[in-house]
């Protein structure tokens, strides 16, 4: 594995590769059909320095850990179908994300901190939801803010009843923002707590406890501490047993991610980056399958993380965290593909053909997950099809998600795209709708007429009809329309820039998901920004040291 330093950068870069034994946070065992993940936060073990991670408190790299956590449970695990979360100390279950971390981060790592923590949230209700595997939080202690927000991703919560843990969400009047990961979401969408509960829920620094919280719903379910631990073992058996996820199937091991990282490239098998800092541009470089691949469930889990779907999607969904993280002033990702778009179409066929399989189910649902990070990344990207592309099936999504596409009309007709089964239902958007549906929102007949050309090239002239591209330029005007676009993009606010994509990628139907994207994270931006959080003698900056924080009264 080879890593070098960026050139440009003036810390270590963000490494979101990681794995069980090297895990600081978090111990992942598994009996049967029950894994169980314990939180105990190596106070001094932090992404970076100037804070300490008190009372099992977080900070990125501690939800690095969990979302490698999860991911593993799913293709390592098949047996697993319920994951207890809960705390190694005895005191505290989490007391949420680190106050002193987010008062001295930057304005764009706080936000990118959140995002992350909402996808790994996401991720566990996708395990649940789309996989079989269920999530039981096991609250033996407090927990607050983001620590009882990762207990609202999990399906059921269990609280101890020992008259001094409680669940709170006080972000609101101790820190002037608001809960960054879902929370106020997951009460009234997800548990259905009445708002006017919900309200009074959000003031109240030190929380509710014991009869009021299983009253309100905020928990499922209280448990006095000698029966504790059986009552969390066999609700976890019970859920366990109600998973469709095959007790004897043998798991896919995810080795670490092989990637070199020199100066402005990243460069992994299939995915290559190159950085232009002038243009602030990022130009992503995609490759499709070569040689033969599996074409039934026991080859694909011969071939497991070498299968090139998953190799594929596992690579990209790095990169751009990468990019996310630690190159932030790279507005613009330009996507290229190169390939056969056949045998993309052969692979999406097999897909499709073994839906049902729980190994297929993931892959197919990591791509899901994948094209969504890509959906939620506040950059602008313009996808480029030239010949020699692969913009077919799995890989159309890519072009789909972009915020423009261009695709050269050739003279000779060597530059074509293509549709699969795979466009049509099983990648959905944060909203619930395929990106075609999305596209072109309510109109089932232009659906139902691009569904009729599964199975075709389809050129330049007849994309542009089917509306499946934004402009067809020809070789003369080829290179000005993709520079001057480019050019125009890079001189845009990139704040206005941000609200304006977020915008539009999300026609139709509002989701949970949708919500906490769209809603709350554009006002958490919002606030982050404010002097009542972030200035001198705002709560952020004030908290713990003893001084009230002084708020600008004005509601704007």
């Amino acid at each position: 594995m080879v890593e070098q330093a960026a050139t440009a950068a003036t810390s270590a870069p963000i490494d979101f590769r990681t794995r069980p034994e090297r895990y600081r946070h978090w111990t992942l065992s598994v009996d049967g059909r029950v894994a169980l993940l314990e939180l105990r936060v190596d106070p001094d073990a932090t992404l970076r320095p100037g804070y300490v991670l008190k009372r099992n408190s977080y900070d990125l790299g501690v939800d690095i850990e969990l979302a490698d956590a999860v991911q593993r449970l799913r293709f390592e695990h098949p047996e697993v179908g319920c994951v207890v979360i809960t705390s190694a100390d005895a005191e505290v279950f989490c007391a949420g994300a680190n106050i002193q971390m987010l008062s001295g981060a930057t304005h764009g790592h706080k936000v990118n901190f959140c995002k992350f923590t909402n996808e790994t949230r996401l991720a566990m209700e996708d395990a649940s939801a789309a996989s079989g595997q269920r999530y039981l939080c096991a609250l033996g202690g407090p927990a607050s803010g983001g620590g009882y927000e990762l207990a609202l991703a999990c399906d059921e919560i269990l609280l101890i009843d020992d008259g001094n843990s409680a669940v709170a969400l006080p972000e609101l009047p101790l820190l002037g923002v608001l809960p960054g990961t879902g929370g106020l979401t997951r009460l009234v969408d997800k548990r259905r707590v009445r708002r006017d509960r919900a309200d009074y829920f959000a003031t109240l620094p030190e929380g509710i406890r014991g009869r009021r919280a299983l009253e309100w719903g905020l928990v499922d379910e209280l448990v006095p501490r000698s029966q504790f631990s059986e009552r969390v073992a066999a609700r976890a058996a019970a859920l366990a047993a109600e998973s469709d996820r095959p007790s004897a199937a043998i798991g896919v091991a995810l080795p670490p991610l092989e990637r070199t990282l020199d100066g402005d490239s990243l460069r992994y098998e299939y995915v290559s980056v190159a950085i232009d800092r002038e243009r602030r541009l990022a130009e992503f470089e995609i490759a499709g399958p070569s040689g033969p691949q599996p074409a039934t469930p026991d080859a694909i889990a011969e071939a497991g993380a070498a299968y090139w779907p998953l190799a594929l999607a596992r690579q990209l969904d790095d990169a751009m965290l990468h990019l996310r993280l630690n190159e932030e002033q790279i507005g613009t990702w330009l996507l290229r593909t190169v390939g056969d778009g056949s045998a993309v179409a052969a692979i999406d066929g097999t897909l499709m053909q073994h839906a049902d399989h729980w190994l297929v189910r993931e892959i197919t649902r990591l791509w899901c997950r994948t094209l969504k990070r890509l959906d939620l990344s506040a950059r602008s990207t313009i996808a480029l099809i030239e010949p020699g592309s692969c913009f077919v099936g799995t890989l159309l999504e890519l072009a789909l998600a972009a915020d423009r596409s261009y695709m050269l009309d050739g003279s000779d007709n060597t530059v074509s795209i293509g549709v699969t089964a795979m466009n049509f239902g099983p990648l959905p958007m944060s909203n619930g709708l395929p990106r075609l549906a999305t596209r072109f929102l309510g109109d089932t007949g232009h659906i139902d007429r691009l569904s009729a050309t599964i199975g075709q090239e389809i050129d330049a002239t007849r994309a542009d009809e089917l509306g499946l591209v934004t402009f067809v330029p020809d070789q003369i005007d080829w290179q000005d329309e993709v520079r001057l676009a480019l050019e125009a993009r890079a001189s845009y606010s990139p704040d206005a820039l941000t609200g304006l994509e977020a915008n539009l990628r999300f026609a139709g139907p509002e989701t949970l998901e949708t919500k906490i994207f769209g809603r709350l994270s554009a006002w958490q931006n919002w606030i982050f920004q404010r002097d009542n959080a972030a200035g001198e003698a705002g709560a952020l900056r004030r908290y713990g040291s003893g001084q009230q924080p002084e708020y600008r009264w004005e509601r704007t």
